[in-house]
């Protein structure tokens, strides 16, 4: 019996979109994944609140309430006749409770935009550094293949010199507190 041998196929290699959804699609899961009890109960609720059926609900019980306590429907003794104190009271209660699970949610979702933007700005000063080595390889190269430039040296090394986050920072916030000033004269 002979053995026939299945050449060994290439592993398909995957598009960059694809790679990087897959990658977003798995952070994703572990940031939902790490929640706390308290986190994934208030999530659960805003998405339980927020819903179509809940509305539906909450109109229907309000317009049953005020019928019947308005005495529109005979041999039904009035229970919270107007102004409707009791239901007042309940409806304040769940917006009370409904406002702080929402605030749980918000301050989650916060968090995570927080984990976001730092990760941007991480991608985003990494690719700055990449291209500060890819010019400087592309002047390297200009230079030795004495090819006329048609950016002046000055652009150059603008462009070559590291970013000083901080002070990028602080102009910035100089420039953003700019227009307030306007604003107010």
């Amino acid at each position: 019996m002979t053995e026939q041998r299945v050449p060994h196929a290439a592993p398909k290699e995957v598009p960059a979109v694809e790679e990087n959804v897959r990658a977003i699609r798995t952070w994703e899961k572990a940031l939902l994944h790490d929640r706390t009890p308290a986190e994934r109960f208030s999530d659960w609720i805003t998405a339980i609140a927020s819903s179509g059926p809940v509305l539906i609900g909450h109109v229907i019980w309000f317009a049953v309430w005020v019928v019947i306590n308005v005495g529109w429907v005979p041999g039904v003794p009035l229970f919270d006749p107007f102004p409707f104190s009791f239901l007042t009271m309940a409806v304040s209660l769940e917006a009370i409770f409904l406002a702080l699970f929402v605030l749980a949610s918000q301050n989650r979702l916060g968090r995570e935009s927080e984990k976001r933007g730092h990760l941007d700005l991480q991608i985003d000063l990494l690719a700055e550094r990449e291209m500060t080595v890819v010019l400087r390889l592309l002047q390297d190269i200009a230079s030795h293949l004495q090819v006329k430039e048609t950016v002046t040296p000055e652009q150059i090394r603008d462009l070559i010199k590291k970013t000083d986050i901080q002070s990028l920072t602080e102009r910035m916030e100089e420039l953003a507190r700019e227009p307030a000033k306007e604003r107010s004269t």
